[in-house]
Order: C-alpha cells, then sequence, then structure tokens
C-alpha cells in the first residue's frame, strides 16, 4: 500500500494568538489587537493569513463570539499552483515524493528550457517561502513515468545520494519488452560504460566501467511481447534498456536501444515501486503505484487476432 500524503509541515516561525472574550467583527478585532494599518491588516486577510480556530476566515465583518481563538500566521496560504506530468505522492518539510508521466523530462539540460518536474516543484514550494529549494535525488528517462524523490535542502540530497544503497530497501520497475521471454526469472551483470555519442553499452570485463546489476521475473508473455518486474540492484543510467537489448528483449518504444516496435505510443518502462527509510526520521516509506494500463494493450491485440493455423 501506497504511504498516504502528508500536508507540508508548518512555519517555524511563531504566529501571534488572541482570545476573544467579547462579540466583535473580525476587522475591528485585528485592527484593536495589531499594531498595523488598515490596508496591511486586510492584506493579512485577504492573503489567509488569519485563522479563527483553526480555519482560514477572510471575511472582514466575520462575527467572532466569546471563546474562539484568533491566530495570524506569518507565512501566506500556499496558492494551488496546477502540476503538469506529475502529481505529488508525499511531501514533508525535508522531501517530495511524485509520480511523473511519461514524456516529462525530470530536469532540464543546459540546452532545454522545457518544463521540467524539477521547475515544477520548485515554484510549488517557493508558494510557502520564495527562498525554498528543490534537490535532485535521482532522475528518470523523459520517457520513463513512475516515481520519483526531490529533497528539499542540500543535507537531504547529500544523505540520500551518499546513503542511497542502504536506504532505499526496494526500486522496481515495469517494463514491456519485445519479444517472449522464455525465463521465469533471471539475473543481468555487466560493466556499463557511455560512448562518445552518450549512448550506453555493457562490458562482460570485470571493472570496465560501473557494475550493473538487474534482477527480473515474467509478469506476463506472448509471442510478441513481455511484461516484466525489475529490480535495480545498481542504479545506472539507462541500466535497464540497454540490460534488456543484452538479453534480446529491448523495451518497447527503444529504438536507442535496439527496439523496432511502438506498440503502446511511448517507452514501456515504468518506476513503479520506491521504498526507503525517511532520511531524517527513519520512518519507512513504501510508494506502488499501478502498472499503466497501456502495457497490457499488446496482449490484447494479439488475444484478438484470428489464430493463422487455423485457415485453409
Amino acid at each position: 500500500m501506497s504511504k498516504k500524503s502528508h500536508p507540508p509541515a508548518k512555519s517555524q516561525v511563531p504566529n501571534k494568538s488572541f482570545d476573544v472574550t467579547e462579540t466583535s467583527e473580525l476587522l475591528a478585532f485585528l485592527l484593536s489587537n495589531l499594531n498595523q494599518g488598515r490596508n496591511s491588516v486586510k492584506s493579512l486577510l485577504a492573503h489567509g493569513q488569519v485563522y479563527v480556530n483553526d480555519h482560514v476566515e477572510t471575511k472582514y465583518n466575520y462575527q467572532l463570539q466569546p471563546g474562539q481563538t484568533v491566530v495570524i500566521r506569518k507565512e501566506r496560504a500556499a496558492e494551488t499552483i496546477p502540476l503538469m506530468g506529475l502529481s505529488i505522492l508525499h511531501e514533508d518539510e525535508h522531501l517530495i515524493v511524485v509520480n511523473k508521466d511519461a514524456g516529462l523530462l525530470s530536469i532540464a539540460s543546459d540546452k532545454e528550457s522545457d518544463v521540467t518536474a524539477y521547475r515544477q516543484l520548485t515554484a510549488h514550494v517557493r508558494t510557502a517561502n520564495p527562498k525554498n529549494r528543490i534537490f535532485i535525488v535521482h532522475r528518470l528517462d523523459r520517457d520513463t513515468s513512475g516515481v520519483m524523490m526531490f529533497a528539499k535542502s542540500e543535507e537531504v540530497q547529500q544523505k540520500l545520494q551518499n546513503e542511497w544503497q542502504t536506504i532505499v530497501k526496494e526500486r522496481s520497475y515495469v517494463a514491456l519488452v519485445e519479444g517472449e521471454v522464455k525465463r521465469s526469472e533471471g539475473t543481468i551483470t555487466s560493466w556499463l560504460k557511455e560512448s562518445k555519442t552518450l549512448k550506453m553499452y555493457s562490458s562482460q570485463y570485470p571493472n570496465d566501467g560501473q557494475h550493473a546489476v538487474t534482477h527480473y521475473k515474467l509478469l506476463q508473455a506472448s509471442k510478441g511481447f513481455s511484461l516484466m518486474e525489475v529490480h535495480l540492484e545498481t542504479g545506472r543510467k539507462n541500466q535497464i534498456r540497454v540490460h534488456m537489448q543484452d538479453i534480446g528483449h529491448p523495451v518497447v518504444g527503444d529504438k536507442k536501444y535496439g527496439s523496432t516496435t511502438k506498440p503502446i505510443g511511448r517507452l514501456g518502462l515504468h518506476a513503479r515501486i520506491l521504498a526507503f527509510e525517511h532520511p531524517v526520521t527513519g520512518e519507512l516509506l513504501q510508494f506502488d503505484t499501478k502498472i499503466p494500463k497501456l502495457f497490457y494493450n499488446p496482449f490484447r491485440s494479439e488475444t484478438a487476432k484470428p489464430d493463422r493455423k487455423s485457415k485453409g
């Protein structure tokens, strides 16, 4: 089960609190208790910084009753910024976990100015404080969908990256690949290197590149395609894509690594599960997204085809 989202942690700046002892309109109450001008007090109301018994109140003439508590929050109420191509699965004061759609860049390169997960989440956290920042922990290829995590501080980023192998308890993908995979499960091991054209490739010579280990389990297969659950023991650039090509079953839609088909109109790779120990609290968090329905379409198409052997 996925961990439910938590609201962002509230600012640590102390808030002002006032007890209501007699009936009064909210604006008049604020003017009498705050050493601020009328326009400044109206601005507090307009920006959702005034709470009456834990709910935001913006009406000037709201009738206060004895026994209520009025709180002035230092931070403005967060504006809602629509996110394109991603949804937030979990957010706290240290990190954000999202589900990214295929087609969305994790972060732009120097030559690209596209909308990215990084830019959108930066704008998201800055609604609470313009100084807030987002830090990259790991990446997903543009055409890979699924779970990824960002840190909210450089300290958390460094801890996650330096202790990734011990903090991350499970990182699994689903891959739709070409051809019928015969083995129900297996492990692929090689050393990955990058060519001058920025393409990764495998070397079988020990220590000739970065050691990469991929475990797979067959979920469903037909003559044309196979759906596999893939667990990463190491997280190298394009690791799954290279290893699937190595065993003769490239990920569908992956022309760069040997695919000749594009049955679902996108790359057949989805980061399904990410489980890790929270780098600050130590709590075990697990996020499990569903296998995209598109990944099952090639099997339905093959089932629907007439059996050629029965002809004539």
